[in-house]
C-alpha cells in the first residue's frame, strides 16, 4: 500500500507551480513601480492633488492589469490544482504564458504615458491578447482527460474553457474598439464586460453537453 496522501501533488508539478506563483507575483509588485511618485515644490495642499491628477493615468494601468494578471493567476491556479501529475506537454506552453504575464507592466506604462493615443493601447490589447491566448493553452493542457485528479469533472473542465475563451473574445471586442475611439481609456473601459461574455460562453459550452445519464425506456 502507497503512504502518498490522495492530495499529494508530484515535485516537478510543485516546481512548476511555484516558479510560476513567483512570475505572477513579481510581474504583478513590477506594476506599482512605474507610478512615478509627484515632487511637490510648496506646501500647497492644492500642488499635492494636482500632482495626484497627474498620475491618474498610471493609476489607471495599475488598477487594470492588476486585476487582469490577478485574473489570470486564479485560472493558472485553479488548472494546475486540478492536475493529478505532471506533464512535459504543460512546460513550454506555461514558459510562453509567464513570458506574456512578465511583459505586462511594461505594456501597462506605456499605454498609461499615451491614453490619449490609440497606438499603444492597441500595443497593450495584443500583449494581452497573446496572454489570453497562452493561457488558453495551458488550461486546455493541465484539464485533459488524464492529466486531472479523480473526481474532476467535465463540467468544470468546460467552464473553465470557457472563461478563458471569454477573456480572448472581450479583448478583440476591445481591441476593435480601439480603432473608433481616438482616446485609448474609453475603449479599455469594454474590459469590464469580461465577467457578461464569460458567462454566455460558459452557459453555451454546458448547453451542449450531453446528458450524462440518459433517461430509461419505460
Amino acid at each position: 500500500m502507497s503512504n502518498v496522501p490522495e492530495d499529494h501533488v508530484d515535485h516537478p508539478l510543485e516546481r512548476l507551480m511555484f516558479f510560476s506563483d513567483a512570475v505572477f507575483a513579481i510581474a504583478i509588485t513590477l506594476l506599482v513601480i512605474e507610478i512615478k511618485v509627484p515632487h511637490l515644490h510648496t506646501q500647497n495642499p492644492a500642488e499635492a492633488w494636482e500632482g495626484v491628477r497627474g498620475i491618474l493615468p498610471s493609476l489607471f494601468g495599475y488598477v487594470l492589469s492588476f486585476l487582469v494578471i490577478g485574473r489570470f493567476w486564479i485560472g493558472h491556479h485553479t488548472a494546475l490544482q486540478a492536475m493529478e501529475h505532471h506533464t512535459s506537454k504543460l512546460i513550454w506552453p506555461n514558459i510562453f504564458l509567464l513570458m506574456a504575464v512578465a511583459f505586462m507592466p511594461f505594456a501597462t506604462a506605456f499605454m498609461a504615458e499615451n491614453l490619449h493615443n490609440s497606438g499603444p493601447t492597441t500595443f497593450y490589447n495584443l500583449a494581452l491578447l497573446f496572454l489570453a491566448v497562452c493561457s488558453l493553452r495551458v488550461v486546455s493542457i493541465a484539464t485533459a482527460p488524464g492529466h486531472t485528479r479523480p473526481g474532476f469533472s467535465e463540467t468544470t473542465r468546460r467552464t473553465m474553457i470557457a472563461r478563458s475563451m471569454g477573456v480572448i473574445v472581450t479583448v478583440l471586442i476591445t481591441l476593435a474598439a480601439t480603432f473608433a475611439f481616438t482616446s485609448g481609456g474609453i475603449s479599455q473601459m469594454l474590459l469590464a464586460l469580461m465577467p457578461l461574455v464569460q458567462r454566455v460562453l460558459i452557459k453555451l459550452s454546458l448547453s451542449r453537453m450531453k446528458p450524462a445519464v440518459e433517461p430509461a425506456e419505460a
